[in-house]
């Protein structure tokens, strides 16, 4: 156990008898010197016009970042399971152990993946895969072993905190309470070469959305408290959310408030660094360097089958019954609410979705970085909004483009297919007004592209430089009757 070291640290003062809109107020947010309250953020992501969204949200990040770089990483994602437990409403890349495309990848693989990254100048790998009951712990332990042992230079963030929950039920570590198993666990695969979490599995925290999406998989406060864990060992992690199905815009705000509130923990607790009881020495603290929020992906989904909100005459004209669930929700104060008891307004929730389009996207992506005052970067989701899409939130917040990977199979099982190499991601950058910059897992710059050799600026030739969609990860069995499409590979950071 280690003991933290508190340092003096005071979140910017609220203002809540503001109106959301009021210019000095989102000045002085952009400034880093107030915090938005969550009402105020809830009445500027519906309200607040897209291009004051965008004001804002860009002058925050220029205070955070300045006028010239926005950053990129060259990683590469490995799901080196499918099989799961959990039965996400929203996921179509789980198997079940018996189905036909159901796979783990050998270590072999992974190396030769692994390898294939460090051979073009990748400097980590983002590893995640399914809940997978039939994997022993000295799997996740000898392969964490053999990836340092063989590619010490590459940093390995890896097993997101629904991971981590489930490796808890697997292997029933010691610890009398939930974080202290935790802890045990998170230490082990440390030891044994783990760097970082990445943020994969938080969706949506609000419990009444979670229940209805998620079947199976661990609820906001043990996702919280993984990564609060994660941070009270040092390590540097990411937070997401997935919106545009069937939560409410406070939902959206909810989320936000919960990351900020541990983020201000963490801080508080671990930024003067973690001492050790046994040998007295002081390690950094941890937390959160990112949040990367992206709209739902219905494609090949259980989820994506229920209908559209408007789909029935009159609806419309309606309130959405994930707002009504939102607003009972309230901020969290009644977590224990139920759709069934709010009457008729309500009784669609669930069944009905509110997909975002490009505009939605850049809104939510603005106002996470005007509520998230204590969080570094925000991540543009090009993969899933389309590669200008995600230059132009480059403009509505965003500081980096995410990564420059060279597979993925889990959004990409949804049907989104959008992937760039680095030269074009690079040209992104340049054409938005900035200079590309590649950077590592804690967002220190490794490299910048202002000159001639960089990637963009040597190709001659766009037309070689088009996406490769298709990446087929488990091996075909052509007899078998597919349960849902096989996996392709995209780029996401998570």
């Amino acid at each position: 156990m280690t003991n933290s070291k508190p340092v003096v640290y005071t979140p910017p003062p609220e203002h809540p008898h503001l109106a959301a809109t009021d210019t000095g107020l989102l000045e002085a947010v952009a400034r880093g010197h107030a915090r938005l309250t969550p009402d105020q953020g809830l009445d500027l992501l519906r309200a607040a016009p897209l291009h004051t969204l965008g004001r804002w949200a860009d002058a925050r990040a220029r205070t955070l970042h300045g006028d010239n770089f926005r950053t990129y990483i060259i990683d590469r994602n490995i799901n080196y399971t499918n099989v799961c437990t959990a039965k996400c409403t929203f996921c179509a890349f789980r198997r079940d152990a018996d189905d036909h495309d159901a796979y783990t990848l050998p270590t072999e693989t992974i190396h030769q993946k692994i390898a294939e990254l460090s051979d073009i100048g990748g400097t980590q790998i983002l590893m995640q895969g399914g809940m997978n009951p039939d994997l022993p712990l000295d799997y996740y332990l000898n392969l964490l072993h053999s990836i340092k042992s063989r590619f010490p230079h590459i940093h390995i963030h890896a097993f997101s905190p629904p991971e981590f929950v489930e490796f808890v039920h697997f292997f029933n570590p010691p610890g009398s309470t939930f974080e202290a198993k935790v802890r045990w666990m998170m230490a082990k695969l440390k030891e044994a070469g783990l760097d970082s979490l990445p943020g994969g599995g938080g969706e949506i925290f609000a419990t009444p959305v979670r229940r209805k999406i998620g079947l199976g998989k661990c609820d906001a406060e043990s996702w919280l408290t993984c990564m609060y864990v994660a941070h009270s060992l040092g390590m540097f992690t990411s937070a997401t959310m997935m919106f545009g199905h069937i939560e409410g815009h406070a939902d959206r705000i909810h989320h936000m408030k919960l990351v900020r509130e541990w983020q201000d923990r963490a801080i508080k607790e671990f930024g003067a660094g973690v001492e050790d009881p046994a040998t007295g020495r002081v390690t950094p603290g941890g937390h959160y360097k990112a949040f990367i929020s992206w709209p739902f992906q219905r494609e090949n989904t259980p989820l994506g089958r229920v209908k559209d909100w408007g789909s029935n005459p009159g609806e419309l004209d309606a309130e959405f019954p994930g707002d009504i669930v939102a607003r009972e929700f309230a901020w969290g104060k009644n977590d224990e609410v139920d759709y069934r008891d709010l009457g008729p307004g309500a009784a669609e929730f669930g069944r009905r979705v509110r997909m975002a389009g490009a505009t939605e996207y850049l809104r939510t992506q603005a106002a996470s970085r005007l509520m998230l005052d204590n969080i570094y970067s925000i991540g543009s989701s090009w993969v899933t909004m389309g590669p200008h899409v995600g230059q132009v939130g480059l403009m509505y917040g965003a500081s980096d483009m995410g990564s420059v990977m060279m597979e993925e199979n889990v959004v990409s099982s949804a049907g989104t297919t959008y992937c760039l190499n680095e030269a074009v991601l690079c040209r992104l950058i340049r054409d938005a007004g900035f200079t590309p910059a590649q950077r590592n897992n804690t967002y220190d710059i490794l490299r910048t592209h202002a000159g001639a050799e960089s990637p963009d600026l040597q190709v001659t030739d766009w037309s070689k430089h088009r996406a490769k969609k298709l990446h087929i990860e488990a091996p075909r069995q052509p007899k078998a009757a597919p349960s849902s499409p096989a996996q392709v590979t995209v780029s996401i950071e998570r």
